[in-house]
């Protein structure tokens, strides 16, 4: 993963400070891209720990095209919980709730989780029913079908809903392209929480690709990220520099056992192997 540390390097060293709209700040740079090749390994960052069942249960919470809470917190995750949170409280300021208080309400309440823990036509909705399109189903036939198309590309920024959405898509797009019998995946994005958020983003796409190939019929090749602000928040600038003093360690392999179809998946499907990452390293989520 050394890319990926020399990115956070190149934000430090080039990055300008930024206001930003959660009110913290940013160092950021405009336009970067970072290339993966799938079969040298899975790309899960080691110079700190990362939640991976976050990421296998956030995913596959997209592929069934969902969008509230409810799911991810039955699973014990909690990475969406801060939005519908926010809203929850700024609504009830005489009684705001703590989030392990507001989780349980989710978790046991579902009229609470139905009027508190929906985000709106985030992610899962816009994948899966892009104003009635299902942009995935079409993207594997189209893959199996026509796979020199340029047209392999699934959006989640849909214009018309994005002030219904408790966080406007972040990776805004994602494109295929088949050669040689691998398909490789691009994802493009418009912010990028370089700390916290990318690392989960690099290995939600890579196992995304895995999934897609499996399904198809081929080999993975690269994965491509391609990012607009790319920026470090102020109060991440400590944990950035731990994380840069630590030595990248081997990837880890995946092992997918192949489902029904894309939307079959199931936690159980996906192993990781050979994951040996250093400590974690906390930080705030800016909301």
């Amino acid at each position: 993963m050394t890319p990926y540390l020399m990115y956070l390097q190149h934000i430090l060293d080039h990055g300008t400070r930024k206001a930003d709209r959660t009110g913290t700040g940013t160092l950021a740079v405009f336009g970067h891209q970072l290339r993966f090749d799938l079969h040298d390994g899975f790309p899960l960052v080691t110079t700190k720990k990362v939640h991976l069942k976050s990421i296998i249960h956030e995913l596959l919470w997209f592929l069934q095209g969902e969008t509230n809470i409810r799911p991810l917190v039955q699973q014990g995750v909690r990475i969406w919980t801060d939005w519908p949170l926010k809203r929850y409280n700024e609504a009830h300021p005489e009684a705001p709730l703590s989030q392990a208080a507001f989780e349980a309400r989710i978790i046991d309440d579902p009229d609470f989780a139905a009027a508190w823990g929906d985000l709106g036509p985030v992610y899962g909705k816009q994948w899966r029913d892009f104003n009635g399109k299902d942009q995935l189903a079409e993207l594997v036939q189209n893959l199996q079908q026509k796979p020199h198309s340029r047209r392999h590309l699934v959006s989640a920024w849909n214009p018309p809903v994005v002030d219904e959405q408790a966080l406007p898509p972040c990776h805004y797009a994602f494109q295929c392209y088949v050669n040689e019998g691998r398909l490789s995946l691009l994802w493009q994005q418009r912010s990028v929480d370089s700390f916290l958020g990318l690392p989960f983003n690099i290995a939600s796409y890579a196992l995304l690709t895995h999934m897609l190939a499996q399904q198809t019929g081929y080999e993975v090749g690269e994965l491509i990220f391609s990012g607009g602000d790319c920026h470090i928040y102020l109060n991440h600038l400590d944990q950035v520099k731990e994380q840069l003093t630590r030595s990248p360690r081997p990837r880890p392999t995946l092992h997918l056992r192949k489902a029904a179809s894309l939307f079959d998946y199931a936690f159980e499907d996906i192993r990781i192997e050979g994951y040996t990452p250093h400590a974690a390293i906390r930080a705030p989520v800016a909301v």
